[in-house]
């Protein structure tokens, strides 16, 4: 199925990176631990973050929804977007057309 796009899959991914850098312990995706999440540094955790983006955008043509940390990835194909959202609260909307 995959995600369909009109953007730059760069400019998409660049925002999805900062959305799901935040969600609360939005490493564990990669079953990180605390401790080792705490131990990178910014640029480290910006890759982390980067290909925890890459890999959900391609996810989301498998699932519509992907959990990630204390939060989840939706792909609204209706809308055109992905929502990133913690809780019950949508953090953000990444627009892809």
């Amino acid at each position: 199925m995959g995600v369909r796009h009109a953007r730059e899959y760069a400019d998409i991914l660049n925002e999805l990176t900062d959305a799901v850098g935040k969600i609360e312990e939005s490493y564990t995706f990669f079953e990180m631990e605390p401790e080792e999440w705490e131990a990178l540094g910014a640029e480290d955790r910006r890759e982390v973050m980067e290909a925890l983006a890459d890999d959900v955008f391609y996810g989301l043509g498998e699932h519509a929804q992907i959990e990630v940390g204390g939060g989840a990835v939706i792909y609204n194909s209706k809308h055109h977007v992905i929502e990133v959202s913690q809780g019950d609260n949508v953090i953000q909307i990444v627009r892809l057309i």
